[in-house]
């Protein structure tokens, strides 16, 4: 290890070890998962806090080789054990992608993409005096590259293969043969009462279908094959959100889901409901599971005439429902004589003062 330190000292970081590790040096291959708190500090006599992953209430994760944009994180967890805490000050030219990294981070822990703002700005645009990335202090440290500090904890550090990786790690072959463990997990889960847990491993299935989705010529046969093996995903994810009052999945379906909310609470982002449309493919349209579970996403949000649209689509698909359906209709109706009979208190009221 001292032979690491000394290299990172050469090269502008220089370390203080603030709480010995315990245990072997990992060897830190590629593949190798390391969990820590971090807190990012300005470099001066007050040491101004930018970030910190403890205020958020979720550590770091950081797996080798995965070519993180941060590199000097990478090269500084090579030189700890697990339970070490140390501080590294860094050079300006170590941390100059720090505000964009910041701004990911920030944006996956605010429940929005980690990509919003970059898409369309290439990397000389994104480094401009005058792009903002919608936060004062990092557009300051933008403009003005200055040292940093990364006071870090590691928490623990997994071998590859003895952890589950998340979506945006994995190879394509990867997302591929974990989608159908990612459906089981859910469907587990689900029988098991646990539905918000369902809901996120059905998330987390789709993201992987997606990302392979981007890759393919729409309506091709490989894009068509991913497209059907995402709708019995999306309806169990419905399914669960509806479980939860979660509304408003009734009209949108995920041409990208939110990058970074396991919860899916933000919903997903795209046109109409793929389970719905009716691309240049075999898939099909008259779908009766995604109309039913449409009308009683209608129902909940009182979108009367939308719901019974639905309901009388799924007789006319499958008249063996009628019981179901009729259930769900006697229940809206009653619903909305409740509702009008707390609207009439509620105007006698306001009429009478």
């Amino acid at each position: 290890m001292a032979q690491e330190v000394e290299q990172l000292r050469a090269d502008g970081v220089h370390k203080e070890v603030l709480r010995e590790g315990t245990g072997p040096l990992p060897d830190f291959r590629d593949g190798t998962k390391a969990t820590f708190h971090y807190r990012t500090l300005r470099c001066g006599d007050e040491e101004t806090p930018l970030d910190d992953s403890r205020a958020r209430g979720k550590p770091m994760e950081l797996i080798a080789g995965k070519k993180f944009k941060l590199p000097v994180w990478e090269a500084a967890l090579r030189t700890m054990r697990p339970g070490e805490r140390a501080r590294f000050r860094c050079d300006a030219k170590h941390v100059v992608l720090y505000p964009l990294v910041s701004k990911s981070l920030r944006n996956i822990a605010a429940g929005k993409d980690p990509l919003e703002g970059q898409r369309h700005c290439c990397s000389i645009a994104q480094l401009h005096e005058h792009y903002s990335l919608g936060y004062p202090d990092l557009d300051e440290l933008q403009k003005n590259p200055q040292p940093l500090i990364f006071d870090i904890e590691v928490l623990k550090v997994e071998a590859p293969g003895s952890y589950r990786q998340d979506p945006w790690a994995m190879t394509d072959e990867e997302k591929l043969q974990a989608v159908p463990l990612i459906h089981k997990e859910g469907n587990e889960l689900y029988r098991q009462g646990k539905v918000r847990e369902a809901a996120a491993k059905y998330y987390d299935a789709i993201a992987c279908l997606k990302n392979l989705q981007m890759k393919e010529q729409p309506g091709s046969p490989d894009w068509i094959e991913l497209d059907q093996k995402i709708t019995p995903l999306l309806l169990n994810y419905c399914q669960c959100k509806l479980q939860c009052e979660d509304t408003r999945v009734r009209s949108h379906g995920p041409a990208r889901p939110a990058a970074g909310r396991a919860d899916g609470a933000s919903g997903y982002r795209g046109g109409p409901c793929p389970v719905l449309r009716q691309p240049s493919s075999s898939l099909p349209a008259d779908n009766v599971k995604a109309y039913f579970k449409r009308g009683k996403a209608h129902a909940a949000v009182w979108n009367v005439a939308e719901a019974q649209a639905d309901f009388a689509k799924v007789l006319a698909l499958d008249p063996s429902l009628r019981p179901v359906v009729s259930k769900e209709l006697r229940s809206l109706e009653a619903r909305l004589r409740e509702k009008d009979a707390e609207d009439k208190i509620r105007f006698k009221g306001i009429f009478s003062q």
